[in-house]
């Protein structure tokens, strides 16, 4: 994996992680902030051919 791809799954993972703390917080405002983050980072990743979902279970293994 390149530092590229590293660096959007790193920011993928911190985002989900701060949606769901802002989720369990009840803070709504943030929520929505984080799952804007969360949608552009996913985008981005899109766009660049990077399957989030893929390269998380690939550093897992």
């Amino acid at each position: 994996m390149d530092a590229f791809t590293a660096g959007i799954i790193q920011r993928i993972r911190n985002a989900e992680a701060d949606l769901h703390r802002a989720l369990e917080s009840g803070d709504e405002f943030l929520a929505e902030v984080e799952q804007s983050e969360l949608d552009d980072l996913r985008r981005l990743a899109a766009d660049h051919g990077i399957d989030p979902v893929r390269e998380m279970h690939r550093a897992a293994a």
